[in-house]
């Protein structure tokens, strides 16, 4: 007797909220949320919640000064409710967390890898993630709604928004108990072996960070792990063109 891949797949792992293993959680976003900012939208992975916004800055950072280009910035945050403890506001303790500056830093990057800057005529467009609800993939989801937010404040300095060259959508892979799995929950990451998260545009690949949580990984994991993350691109793309109205 043949047994499809997928129900042997599924007979080895069943997940918590009943998914396949190649499905997204419930993925929603709300364009233009917030009634004010040049940009905003309300973004949801099942039960991670974020909401993303944007703000045009006359101003570019010193360094930009005097030259042709603009520049895109982010900033990300968890609500000390957004979890299932209070989280503490990183601001009363005087700094943030070495992990809150990384994702700050892979947001900017992936949104600048789409858009010619130098379109942006000397002004920073200033991107806000923040957490209101997390049960994993707050940086994936974070930066496929900041791309929406993006792509409206875009818009208000160049209706065309011809400096927007390609689509950004991210989402986060794992292996729990030898199973590769789309878009981890927070129990499913908690417990994985290999922990993946992707970020794509419409044309290919802009960041990959895997990392071997309890073990390391084969190549033949990750190409797989890659694969589960390019079969959502489409649906992430369409979902987010649909909030947009394009």
């Amino acid at each position: 007797m043949t047994i499809c891949i997928r129900k042997l797949v599924d007979c080895v792992m069943k997940r918590l909220d009943n998914r396949g293993y190649d499905q997204l959680r419930h993925v929603a976003i709300i364009a233009n949320y917030y009634s004010h900012g040049d940009g905003s939208c309300f973004v949801k992975f099942g039960n991670t919640h974020v909401i993303c916004s944007a703000t045009i800055d006359r101003n570019v950072p010193l360094f930009l000064r005097g030259s042709n280009s603009g520049w895109i910035t982010a900033e990300y945050g968890m609500l000390p409710g957004a979890g299932s403890e209070r989280i503490k506001r990183e601001a009363s303790g005087g700094k943030q967390s070495g992990r809150t500056h990384e994702i700050q830093r892979l947001i900017s990057r992936s949104l600048r890898s789409v858009v010619d800057l130098s379109m942006l005529d000397q002004k920073q467009i200033k991107i806000d993630c923040d957490v209101i609800q997390a049960d994993g993939g707050t940086r994936t989801a974070s930066i496929t709604g900041a791309f929406v937010a993006m792509y409206l404040a875009c818009k208000k300095i160049d209706r065309n928004v011809g400096m927007i060259n390609d689509s950004v959508v991210a989402v986060s892979c794992g292996i729990v108990d030898g199973t590769p799995l789309l878009d981890i929950n927070y129990s499913e990451d908690s417990n994985a072996d290999v922990d993946a998260n992707f970020v794509m545009s419409k044309t290919g690949i802009i960041e990959v960070q895997a990392c071997g949580e309890k073990r390391p990984f084969t190549e033949d994991e990750l190409q797989k792990l890659m694969d589960l993350a390019k079969s959502a691109r489409e649906t992430l793309i369409s979902i987010q063109n649909n909030a947009l109205g394009i």
